[in-house]
């Protein structure tokens, strides 16, 4: 008989290497480490509690969550690979270290390594690297300018006046990552920039860095400090615009405020969510149509309906009620409702949408288009709702057969920041003109 232990044991397959889609943000983030773009060099995704504070404090942005079951999987293997949405792998990270994050997230940290280029996008061929840049222009040649609004007539003359004094070139940093362009969208920017930089004294340099804004000024020029550092020997910050992403500096060039003209279109022109939301009952639906109805006899607008209902049977068939199924139905709506914005059309959305967070996400999808967003809440107060209960939902719910329905076993949570209206012995009629009088004061339509 063999010899059992000079049997050679079998060969375990090596667990696969788990995947992982970053949010937008930390997609740009990784652009940017790939493209060692920070200076001082950063080779990776950090533990925000552990990154020093001061002027560095910047950096504990620079950040990657994932959920606990991936990061569970990165744990087994020590690795986890990054891909973008459509499943292109980015880079792989070799796992250091974790830190709790909110939502039973959980955070990782640990030096990446590029798998593959980012090839799509508008103006890719402008997101170089400091080392590409470096290979015709050295650092000490190079003056950055952080750009993240049209430049004025004013910054371009003090352009003019930091690159003449010192005898350099005018490298225009465009920061096109997440949230950081104001006033445009980012491939407005980068189209803005390009025509601003045929008024500077002398040639410049145009490129594009996938810098994500941080709702936070501080770290927002931390970030936009490092990463000008990492391509030039200077760097100067503009002064931002004000927290009205509408606004722009005054005295754009005409060629400049043209771009910004089309890109950015009066309200009553511009692509545009109205997002109603209420109890079940409330006549949010009802309302809905009568506003689909008025902006349509007007004739100068498209106009799509995201109803409810309707979407459940198409776009979110097969969702059930729960409340991660439910908030899954309102994401897909605001969904489709920022991209039919993004195009100039209008939204009307109608769902129950019981949560501050979720409303809250559509608008940032709907704002991250270039869409507006018009909360309307239907606040008729739920013993209405209920005494209507015209599908005999509110009986049942009280009946404990339908778990996790609104305003009974589970809440409704009111918004502070909308067009308010409650149907209680209203007609439409009344209730839409009360709706029509602020949006057309607000100028989202035209009177």
């Amino acid at each position: 008989m063999p010899d059992d232990s000079q049997t050679p044991s079998p060969r375990l397959a090596a667990p696969p290497i788990p995947q992982w889609t970053p949010a937008p943000r930390e997609l740009d983030d990784l652009d940017l480490l790939v493209k060692q773009a920070f200076s001082p060099p950063l080779t990776g995704f950090v533990d925000p509690t552990t990154v020093g504070a001061g002027s560095e404090t910047g950096a504990s942005s620079i950040t990657l969550v994932v959920s606990a079951e991936t990061a569970e999987l990165a744990t087994g293997t020590g690795q986890l690979d990054l891909i973008d949405p459509e499943g292109a792998p980015l880079a792989r990270l070799t796992l250091t270290g974790t830190w709790p994050a909110d939502g039973g997230r959980v955070g990782l940290t640990g030096p990446i390594a590029s798998l593959g280029d980012n090839e799509f996008g508008p103006f890719r061929r402008l997101y170089l690297s400091p080392s590409e840049v470096h290979a015709e222009h050295p650092a000490e040649s190079l003056v950055a300018i952080a750009v993240r609004r049209p430049l004025s007539s004013s910054d371009i003359a003090r352009i003019n006046e930091s690159v003449g004094e010192r005898g350099k070139t005018a490298l225009l940093l465009v920061c096109v990552g997440y949230g950081m362009a104001q006033g445009v969208s980012a491939p407005a920017l980068v189209r803005a920039t390009k025509t601003a930089a045929g008024h500077l004294e002398r040639p410049a340099l145009v490129v594009a860095a996938a810098v994500a804004g941080r709702g936070d000024e501080a770290a927002n020029r931390w970030l936009l400090s490092s990463v000008g550092r990492a391509f030039a020997s200077e760097t100067v910050l503009l002064d931002t615009a004000s927290s009205d992403s509408e606004s722009q500096p005054a005295g754009l060039p005409d060629d400049v405020a043209a771009i910004v003209a089309v890109d950015r279109p009066p309200r009553d022109r511009q692509g545009v969510v109205f997002f109603f939301t209420g109890l079940s009952g409330s006549g949010k639906s009802t309302l809905a149509r009568a506003l689909m109805d008025h902006i349509l006899e007007q004739g100068d607008r498209t106009v799509t309906s995201l109803d409810g209902d309707v979407v459940r049977h198409h776009l979110s068939k097969g969702l059930g009620f729960s409340r991660e199924d439910r908030e899954t139905n309102i994401l897909r709506i605001g969904y489709v409702a920022a991209e039919i914005s993004r195009h100039g059309g209008v939204a009307i959305c109608s769902p129950i949408a019981p949560f501050e967070a979720t409303r809250a996400e559509v608008r940032r999808m709907v704002e991250q288009a270039g869409g507006g967003f018009v909360l309307i809440h239907v606040a008729t107060p739920l013993a209405e709702c209920e005494r209507r209960d015209r599908k005999g939902l509110y009986a049942k719910a009280r009946a404990g057969l339908i778990p996790d329905f609104t305003g009974i076993s589970s809440p409704y949570e009111e918004p502070t920041d909308a067009v308010k209206v409650d149907t209680t012995d209203r007609d439409i009629a009344q209730c839409l003109d009360e709706i029509l009088d602020a949006l057309i004061t607000e100028g989202w339509l035209r009177s």
